[in-house]
């Protein structure tokens, strides 16, 4: 892969990569991309949890485990799987 820099973001790479002590400006390159494939992430589970706090919210009386066996039960039916041994 190649990038086109203009003069003035090559000096400024250069000058990053020598003042964070990285060997190369591809070092520099992949750490920029994992910084930003770490941010996507965080910008990912903060929308999960935005999702989860708009949704609503079950009662509190509401049945976790039938509902996880009823469920597993019915995909299980639909698929004629059975439950390991």
């Amino acid at each position: 892969m190649n990038i086109s820099l203009t003069e003035d973001l090559k000096s400024f790479v250069d000058a990053r990569v020598k003042a964070r002590g990285y060997s190369t400006t591809s070092e520099y390159m992949r750490e920029l991309v994992r910084r930003d494939e770490e941010q996507a992430k965080v910008e990912r589970l903060r929308a999960l949890i935005q999702e989860g706090l708009d949704s609503p919210l079950l009662p509190a009386d509401f049945d976790v485990s039938g509902h996880l066996k009823a469920t597993i039960a019915s995909h299980r039916a639909k698929t004629g799987t059975t439950p390991p041994q």
